[in-house]
Parts: C-alpha cells; structure tokens; sequence
C-alpha cells in the first residue's frame, strides 16, 4: 500500500511555472514507477508524465514535452513535476500515480492548476 499526496498547485499566468510534488508513504518508494496524469473539466484523464524507478527513463506527453520536466528523490520519498511556459489549455486537477508491476495502482487526491491567460 502507497498513499500519495500532491501539492504545490495555483493560480499562474499564461508563460508562469509551477512546481508540483507528490509525497509517498508506505511501501518502498523505490518499487515503484512514479507518473503525472492530467484531468481538465469534461475531458478524460490524460497521461503527461512518468518516471522509472530510479530515474533513468522518462516519458512526456507530446503537448508538454520541452516545458515539463518530471523528477523523482527516493531518499525523500518524493516525485516532482516542474511545469514551465504554462499555457491555459494546462489547466486541469494534476495527479501522481505509482505503478507496480503493469498499472497505476495508487493513486493522490490531485491538485489544482489553473492558467490564466
């Protein structure tokens, strides 16, 4: 079991950054492949962003690749999502997510972002 809870979401300016973090407890946060989805009112939840375990591959979503930029610390049990150049079609309820060994499993309550332009 792994609860996760997002935080660092706003109100931002069009061309602005954020930075989000996900804070994990419970299990071994190293077991897991950490990732950032998106939901913007009466869309569906979309991928933006994943990260491997340790680190060493990750993945973007076309419309966010180049001004967002995921990371992860194991010591601090932590994953982050540094969002920069925000456009308002970001705006969404943001949400990290631990995979196990095929799916997201858990999930956090999500953030709010909201750009104005």
């Amino acid at each position: 079991q792994v609860q996760l809870v997002e935080s660092g979401g706003g109100l931002v300016q069009a061309g602005g950054s954020l930075r989000l973090s996900c804070a994990a407890s419970g299990r071994t946060f190293s077991s897991y492949a950490m990732g950032w989805f998106r939901q913007a009112p009466g869309k569906e939840r979309e991928f933006v962003a994943s990260i491997s375990r340790y680190g060493g591959t990750t993945k973007y979503a076309d419309s966010v690749k180049g001004r967002f930029t995921i990371s992860r610390d194991n010591a601090k049990n932590t994953a982050s999502l540094q969002m920069n150049s925000l456009k308002p079609e970001d705006t969404a309820v943001y949400y990290c997510a631990a995979r196990g060994s095929s799916q997201y499993d858990y999930w956090g309550q999500g953030t709010h972002v909201t750009v104005s332009s």
